[in-house]
């Protein structure tokens, strides 16, 4: 008998954690932190829902931290075998890991030194050597399609699913699974990318499976028309003429390239003025030299930059900061600035120092250029609360809020349908995954209107055989 089992990315957009168990193998797929809710964050603390000892394998759909951050804290718990993923996320897990531990170090240390901690002493989920003996434990595989054996009667095939350098559909054969013995394939898509973003290549077209596990994060969304290149150059300009600062918090990976990338172009194209722009996030930095060495997963406008022996990843005043002495500076600055820190959703890391001073000013402009999650800090201002909890002190919200759409690297529902349609035949059924209730429940009505297909939107712990 096969069974598939959903921890995580079920009824939210984090802790993504599926278990596939057969008669001889129990394979994870994706093993993320969830984040947001107070709720959600407990479940990072509880004792897993399954044993970690008796997991043979894991297969990591990409490197974000909803999709990997809890592999640490199950290897403290007794995990010891492979751990799956292209190449291009390996190399970002050796930044991403190590660094997500050393936030939560410091964060303890910070609260215990602050004494804002409920629990004494407060302490990290996981230690940075709890991280560096993960990285001891993954095989990197190419991101093209080609078979590996990753446990007794299981294979795994990884494709670029255009979200994140490195990001995976994984197709995962069971040998003999099945009441006829003659085998099942499940599709995991991972994070689907937005198609057309600049410097990824976009998603490749979905092979034939028995099952498809899909994401659904903007289910019940479309992306914005506007231009997110010119709403970005819009706030650049009016922060400029206002000499005021601009805070854009933004993924260490991917949304931190990105939002680069772009304002290099403005730039280039001299639609904006030449103003400082600081990149305060150590992970952020080592990410982008990852992205630059990835050459067989850059699109061709980023590759037309290169060949003009041009750095595409880098304004004309920029400054990295890797100290936290250097990171102190930034905050002293004054005058227009472009601030770009992780984490995206203001749930930790070095852009809730600079939240605590720019939040309040009623001339600065913070920036959402991504997905805010429930229960998140970023959702909280987005939403509009007049007054937020940062690092244990209440801090008015005056600042100018703007939203750019169009920025996400998920792929909105129609994209999401877009990309199905390159399905060779209709799965037996689709699970949903990665998506609060109201998208999840959305893209599974948009998919079986337009295919069909049965469609399930499970809950967490729920199983299924398959």
């Amino acid at each position: 008998m096969v069974t598939i089992s959903f921890w995580g990315g079920v009824g939210t957009v984090t802790g993504s954690k599926y278990l596939l168990e057969t008669d001889g193998a129990r394979v994870l797929v994706d093993c993320g932190m969830f984040q947001g809710l107070k709720e959600l964050r407990e479940r990072n603390w509880q004792e897993p829902p399954f044993d970690p000892r008796t997991i043979n394998a894991i297969l990591i759909t990409h490197a974000h931290i909803d999709h990997t951050g809890y592999l640490p804290r199950l290897i403290s718990q007794g995990f010891h075998g492979p751990i799956y993923c292209s190449r291009g996320t390996a190399d970002l897990l050796k930044i991403l890991l190590p660094d997500a531990a050393r936030l939560q170090e410091e964060d303890a240390h910070y609260r215990n030194r602050h004494k804002i901690t409920k629990h004494s002493p407060a302490l990290p989920l996981y230690t940075e050597a709890d991280a560096l003996r993960t990285l001891e434990l993954i095989q990197w595989v190419g991101n093209t399609g080609g078979p590996v054996n990753v446990a007794k009667g299981v294979q795994a095939e990884f494709r670029i699913a255009g979200h994140i350098l490195g990001s995976s559909l994984v197709l995962v054969k069971l040998a003999g699974a099945g009441d006829d013995q003659s085998g099942r394939t499940i599709l995991f898509s991972g994070d689907l990318g937005h198609y057309d973003q600049p410097i990824i290549r976009d998603p490749v077209s979905p092979p034939a499976c028995d099952y498809l596990v899909c994401e659904s994060t903007y289910g019940d969304r479309l992306h914005a028309p506007a231009e997110p290149k010119d709403e970005l150059a819009r706030i650049i300009k009016d922060a400029a003429a206002r000499n005021a600062p601009v805070l854009i918090p933004a993924f260490a990976v991917g949304r931190t390239q990105e939002i680069v990338y772009l304002i290099r172009e403005l730039e280039d194209e001299k639609r904006i003025p030449i103003l400082p722009v600081c990149v305060d996030s150590p992970m952020a930095s080592a990410a982008t030299i990852a992205y630059s060495k990835r050459t067989e997963e850059q699109d061709e406008a980023y590759a037309s930059v290169l060949a003009k022996h041009e750095h595409p990843l880098r304004t004309h005043s920029m400054l990295t900061c890797s100290t936290r002495e250097e990171s102190k500076r930034i905050n002293s600055a004054e005058g227009a600035r472009v601030i770009v820190s992780a984490s995206g959703m203001m749930t930790g890391g070095r852009v809730l120092h600079h939240a605590i001073r720019l939040v309040p000013n009623p001339e600065a402009t913070l920036v959402f250029v991504g997905y805010q999650a429930a229960g998140t800090l970023g959702r909280r201002i987005q939403d509009g609360q007049s007054e937020v909890k940062i690092l244990g002190q209440w801090i008015p919200v005056r600042c100018r809020l703007e939203k750019i759409g169009g920025f996400s690297a998920h792929a909105d529902w129609q994209e999401i349908l877009h990309w199905l349609e390159g399905m060779p035949s209709a799965p037996r059924r689709t699970f949903l995954t990665h998506g609060e209730p109201a998208p999840a429940n959305a893209m599974a009505e948009h998919i079986r209107e337009r295919f069909g297909w049965t469609v399930e939107v499970p809950q967490y712990g729920e199983h299924f055989e398959l």
